[in-house]
């Protein structure tokens, strides 16, 4: 491959390993009740509609049929991805979650 080629290749599996970390946020806030647009929204106020994000929520599917995704799980996936003002927000909500 030439170097051109590997760094598309890269590329392409940066973004598509992204684009499941948005989905593993959306299933989990599925699974917990929560908005994940609302929660997201809180994290990042001054952005604006994230098509990535919307994309996940449409390929949720109901708490019943999902599999279960660790709080731990979510965390490190939204830290490798450098989205630690979300994992701020969830770690909230985790901690709500385990109060009641």
């Amino acid at each position: 491959m030439k170097r051109k080629e590997i760094e598309e290749q890269v590329i392409k599996n940066y973004e598509r390993d992204e684009q499941m970390m948005v989905f593993i946020f959306a299933q989990w806030c599925v699974n917990h009740a929560l908005d994940p647009g609302e929660l997201y929204k809180r994290a990042y106020p001054h952005q604006s509609a994230n098509h990535a994000l919307q994309q996940a929520i449409d390929l949720t599917v109901p708490k019943e049929e999902a599999g279960n995704i660790p709080d731990d799980t979510l965390l490190n996936v939204l830290s490798l991805y450098g989205n630690d003002d979300l994992a701020f927000i969830v770690t909230e909500e985790i901690e709500k979650r385990n109060r009641y």
